[in-house]
């Protein structure tokens, strides 16, 4: 299952990368999965993902949970709300190559923003499901 995440987390960050408006939002390909130092606002990270089995008897599958981050320091969530709208665009939905596997769906689950007041930056988590079964 690890493999899968890895390869599902390589077709996210490609869908994101690969989304013109999204990069040009964003001031650049800024799409990580550790934030460099001293990166300039806005960008988005990865963050926690869980992975779990699908299969069944007969059929081989997992299921992946991932949040990806939305930072913005503009001083309204404007920003945030925007490029959380140009990543559930680029996913929610989205048919992703995936190699070794095959993406059955990928649904955005819950969204959240919230202010960070000891970092003064908006916080935007998006939390996605992807059902992926083996070939």
């Amino acid at each position: 299952m690890a493999a899968e995440a890895l390869e599902l987390q390589r077709a996210v960050h490609a869908a994101l990368a690969a989304d013109s408006a999204l990069v040009a939002a964003l001031g650049g390909e800024k799409i990580h999965d550790v934030t460099p130092a001293h990166l300039p606002f806005p960008y988005i990270t990865f963050g926690r993902t869980s992975t779990y089995d699908w299969g069944s008897g007969t059929e081989e599958g997992s299921e992946h949970f991932f949040t990806l981050h939305v930072w913005s320091k503009q001083k309204s969530r404007k920003e945030a709300l925007e490029l959380m709208e140009r990543v559930h665009a680029a996913l929610h939905d989205s048919d992703l190559p995936l190699e070794g596997c095959r993406l059955v769906n990928l649904r955005l689950q819950s969204a959240e923003i919230r202010f960070d007041e000891n970092l003064a930056v908006y916080d935007g988590m998006m939390r996605f499901r992807a059902a992926v079964e083996a070939l």
